[in-house]
C-alpha cells in the first residue's frame, strides 16, 4: 500500500538579492495540528494496534529538508526507527504520534 502524502499549507516563495535568485518554502504549523499529534501520542500507550500503525506526522517542510540534506522518508531505504531517530535528535518529538517502541 503506497500512499501519497497530503501535503498541508506549504508555500513556495521565489525572491532575489545581492546574491541572486532564491527559493524559500514555508509551512505554517498550527496549535491544532500539534495537539491533535500529542492527544494520540499520549492515548497511543493504551490503544492495540492493528496491521499498521501511527508513528508520526511530518510537515513538509521537514521532509523537504531532510530529503534536500540525502535522507528521503518516502523511498523506502529508512525504516520507522531511523526516522523516529532522526525525529528526535533534531528535536523535533512534537511530531511523534505514539509513544510505543518502532
Amino acid at each position: 500500500m503506497n500512499k501519497q502524502p497530503t501535503l498541508i499549507g506549504a508555500e513556495e516563495e521565489y525572491g532575489c538579492d545581492v546574491d541572486g535568485v532564491f527559493r524559500k518554502h514555508t509551512q505554517q504549523i498550527s496549535n491544532q495540528f500539534l495537539n491533535s499529534i500529542k492527544e494520540q501520542r499520549n492515548s497511543s500507550k493504551s490503544k492495540r494496534e492493528g496491521e499498521f500503525m501511527s508513528v508520526a506526522q511530518i510537515p513538509t517542510i521537514v521532509v523537504e529538508q531532510w530529503m534536500r540534506e540525502g535522507f528521503d522518508i518516502f523511498s523506502g531505504e529508512h525504516t520507522a526507527a531511523e526516522i523516529v531517530k532522526r525525529l528526535k535528535r533534531e528535536n523535533l518529538e512534537a511530531f511523534l504520534t505514539t509513544e510505543k517502541s518502532v
